[in-house]
């Protein structure tokens, strides 16, 4: 423990190091230079992504009205007994 301002000061420095902020600069895409090929791939990634949506929210749609038609073909409705004439009335 010779040096133990010396310990202090070089940890203040490494600090100081990395918590340094430093210059960011913006994509092609985000700085607005639409023709890069950075922006036609995210425009590809975007529709990518609603493709995905579509077919999947498509899905369940078609799910549910699959299990409609099932349950109403499984379950008829029944017939008015008031339309429907009856035997055993008389004429």
């Amino acid at each position: 423990m010779k040096f133990p301002k010396f310990k202090t000061l070089a940890a203040g420095l490494l600090l100081a190091l990395v918590f340094s902020p430093n210059p960011l600069f913006a994509c092609a895409a985000c700085y607005g230079a639409s023709d890069s090929p950075i922006a036609k791939g995210m425009n590809w990634g975007i529709f990518s992504l609603l493709g995905v949506v579509a077919v999947v929210l498509g899905s369940i749609a078609t799910f549910f009205v699959f299990i409609g038609k099932r349950s109403a073909a499984a379950n008829p409705p029944e017939a008015d007994p008031a339309q429907t004439p009856d035997s055993t009335q008389t004429k």
